[in-house]
């Protein structure tokens, strides 16, 4: 019998913004924002990574957020940054440390390769749904 615990993080090569796009990329979280609001802030931003996100933004108004052309559109978004040279592969496999901060309260965090097993062991902690819907 293996007891072996599966590995519970691995590196990564992580998508970036080139940084002359960078302040055309960048976006609020997608959970702040509602999809009128999110359609209304890219409404003149078509770089805005909320267009891979929040994809309903470029949808008709009223398309359920899980509707399939929502995850069609997201693809097709992202697909088009990579394509078009906005968002780059890096060279090397990291983990990356993510700090956020508003209102005065910093959040940090860590981005990497979770292992699905370890997820459904319960040896990596589930996060909550706390937020309203929006």
């Amino acid at each position: 019998m293996n007891h072996q615990k599966p590995v519970l993080a691995k590196s990564f090569r992580a998508l970036r913004p080139i940084p002359e796009k960078a302040s055309e990329v960048i976006a609020p979280p997608y959970d702040v924002l509602n999809s009128d609001e999110a359609r209304t802030l890219v409404s003149d931003k078509p770089l805005s990574f909320l267009h891979v996100s929040k994809p309903e933004v470029d949808l008709p108004g009223g398309t359920p957020f899980d509707d399939p052309r929502v995850y069609d559109q997201g693809l097709k978004n992202l697909s088009k940054l990579i394509n078009g040279n906005i968002l780059i592969e890096e060279d090397d496999y990291s983990l990356y440390i993510c700090e956020i901060s508003t209102h005065g309260c910093k959040q940090t965090g860590v981005a990497f390769v979770a292992s699905l097993e370890a997820y459904d062991l319960n040896l990596i902690k589930k996060h909550e749904y706390t937020t309203p819907k929006k």
